[in-house]
């Protein structure tokens, strides 16, 4: 299919699994079930995402992906694929989570590749959070774009990260390295929570994304590892991508489906499961993608154009069974939060 008549029939297939999901007498909202929901419980958008996968010299198949294998589930799925024919591309992704640190030093510490260490001047890559979150990664360093004046520099990272909870507030200090690396308060301190793309359960979102206004007197090296990206693009699929990360280092790996939505997250007891649109998918390339502590981390093409920004990966669904990897569009990031990256 070509893209137009991919997303045509995306969205009649959207439809079609609402009214399935109506049929069985289950919800059809991505809210009506959270991470402790029982298998008798799942539904539709919690198991159910759809998007466009690509297959080369323009064409596109349907990508359905489900959560976990339960009779509803495979059943829903066999459903969806029988009505969108051979142009399909099913996999079962596990449980989707946020992708920072998951536990405190030493293990998380000891099992990270990337850079865990205090490093000046700061640079893509390397670990940072809010004082009171673990760990996970700068993706980049941008600037104000509203043309108010503003010539500050800011951190670019995730909301979990950079903020990690509805009662974080601006001006909350942010360390680098992140708490599970050691970073401390005040000797680690770089600069303070300034903007957050919220999040409400209940509400779809797009983006998982926030910032931290840069102390006077840090350095920054925006040129690692591949030069300073200054250049965006939308996700078109089967793009060559590759990040730097706090947990996984410098890895590679292809756009395996956009505009997948029904993204169900795990984002633990305050905010429950959230459902997020319009995402994109990566499978890694000769091993994982993305770990956790990796969230914040920069997508970009080989030739240094950013793609997306990396805040969420699944159990399974990805080569040798190392998970695919799901990242907002960076475009969708830059505009919420009103800047460009630097």
């Amino acid at each position: 299919m070509d893209l137009t008549t991919a997303r045509e029939t995306k969205a009649q297939l959207t439809d079609f699994a609402r009214d399935l999901a109506e049929r069985h007498g289950v919800p059809a909202s991505p809210y009506a079930v959270g991470d402790d929901a029982t298998p008798a419980d799942v539904v539709r958008a919690p198991t159910l995402s759809l998007g466009l996968a690509p297959q080369g010299e323009g064409a596109f198949a349907i990508a359905v992906r489900y959560r976990l294998g339960v009779p509803t589930a495979r059943s829903f799925v066999r459903r969806l694929a029988a009505e969108a024919g051979d142009s399909v591309d099913v996999r079962r992704t596990g449980r989707i989570r946020t992708l920072g640190a998951q536990t405190r030093p030493p293990v998380v510490t000891a099992r990270a590749l990337g850079e865990t260490d205090r490093v000046r001047p700061l640079r893509p890559g390397v670990s940072i959070a809010h004082v009171d979150v673990t760990a996970g990664t700068i993706g980049a360093f941008v600037v104000k774009g509203d043309g108010s004046g503003d010539d500050a520099r800011y951190v670019l990272s995730n909301y979990h990260v950079l903020a990690g909870s509805p009662s974080a507030q601006v001006g909350d200090v942010v360390v680098q390295p992140g708490p599970a690396d050691g970073g401390r308060a005040p000797q680690d301190r770089v600069g303070t929570l300034a903007q957050v793309v919220p999040l409400t359960p209940g509400q779809p979102a797009t983006v998982d994304a926030a910032l931290a206004l840069l102390d006077d007197g840090i350095g920054t090296d925006p040129t690692y590892p591949v030069g300073a990206v200054t250049t965006t693009a939308v996700a078109a699929g089967g793009e060559a991508v590759a990040k730097i990360g706090r947990t996984t280092a410098l890895t590679q790996g292809r756009v395996t489906a956009i505009e997948m939505d029904d993204v169900v997250v795990g984002y633990g007891e305050e905010l429950g499961a959230l459902s997020f649109d319009d995402q994109i998918e990566v499978e890694g390339v000769g091993g994982a993608f993305s770990r956790g502590g990796d969230s914040g981390s920069l997508v970009y093409r080989e030739d240094g154009v950013a793609l997306g920004l990396l805040f969420a990966g699944s159990e399974t669904g990805g080569a040798d069974g190392t998970g695919l990897t799901y990242c907002n569009p960076v475009d969708a990031v830059l505009q919420a939060l009103g800047v460009t990256l630097a």
